[in-house]
């Protein structure tokens, strides 16, 4: 049995707050160095060098990269034979969040209730999901900063079978239009298809903690990433509207059987921020 404790959970949680957004992932800044260096525009080129800059400030100086700091997303796995002592375990994610938030200097984002709109203070709750895995002693947190100029401009939608690929690939296109200079793009689109309403919006944020350099697995829905991507880019809205061949950076897939009768597909839309970290105990 692996005995993990709370107060090592919250200190976890509360560094991967404050490093995340302060520190662009290499991968997403290898991916917008390239793209720059493959831009012919001089504006899209420039554009792309400004968010470069931005971002090696912010880690430089340790300050956040962009005003949005996010609504904390985390995401737990663990096994069977894990014992979580010390006290409970979304408390102290919680904690680790607010602690992260206030000592980090980070702009708290969460309201009490969605229609009253009082601020909590503190960034908490966080949205946390558990995923309960075959290997009897791991434990892993993953944590997101998701923005909401760019949440606000994902989708889901019930397509019919009858859809069919076509009509999968017409919506997450008309998606990635729709959303346009709204999202600060460049954008990377997780896309979850399958499952239910719900699980294919859970499989969509999940496809967005994917390093930026991974494939789906299975080669049919590889092809379909590139194409897409392709696609999207060739739209023209470029790097932050202005323009150009890099509207997004990546699309990345995820999927689960569904029901004989539908089709479920979410596109969860992300600027390059693309901030979270991943500790594993």
């Amino acid at each position: 049995m692996k005995v993990i404790n709370t107060k090592d959970i919250t200190q976890a949680v509360k560094d991967m707050c404050i490093h995340m957004n302060f520190v662009l992932p290499d991968d997403v800044m290898k991916v917008l160095k390239e793209r720059r260096d493959a831009e012919d525009w001089q504006l899209a080129k420039d554009t792309l060098s400004t968010i470069i800059e931005n971002d090696e400030l912010a880690e430089n100086k340790s300050i956040p990269m962009c005003q949005d700091t996010g609504l904390t997303v985390v995401f737990v796995k663990m096994g069977q034979n894990v014992k979580i002592e010390g006290g409970f375990i979304e408390d102290a994610i919680n904690e680790g969040i607010r602690q992260g938030y206030e000592e980090g200097y980070l702009r708290k984002s969460m309201v009490k209730d969605p229609i009253r709109r009082e601020n909590t203070k503190d960034n908490t709750p966080g949205v946390i999901y558990y995923d309960m895995v075959p290997e009897e002693d791991y434990f892993e947190i993953t944590v997101a900063a998701k923005g909401f100029g760019s949440e606000n401009m994902s989708r889901q939608k019930m397509l019919r079978p009858a859809d069919g690929l076509d009509g999968v690939v017409d919506f997450i296109i008309e998606t990635a239009a729709m959303a346009g200079p709204n999202a600060c793009p460049p954008i990377v689109l997780g896309v979850g298809i399958g499952g239910t309403f719900d699980r294919s919006a859970v499989l969509a944020k999940k496809a967005l903690m994917r390093p930026m350099d991974s494939y789906n697995p299975d080669e049919f829905y590889k092809d379909l990433e590139i194409k897409l991507e392709q696609r999207i880019n060739e739209l023209g809205i470029g790097p932050q509207g202005f323009g150009g061949k890099t509207t997004c950076l990546r699309v990345l897939i995820e999927t689960y059987p569904t029901h004989i009768a539908g089709l479920p597909v979410s596109v969860n839309v992300n600027c390059h921020a693309v901030r979270h970290e991943t500790k594993v105990f």
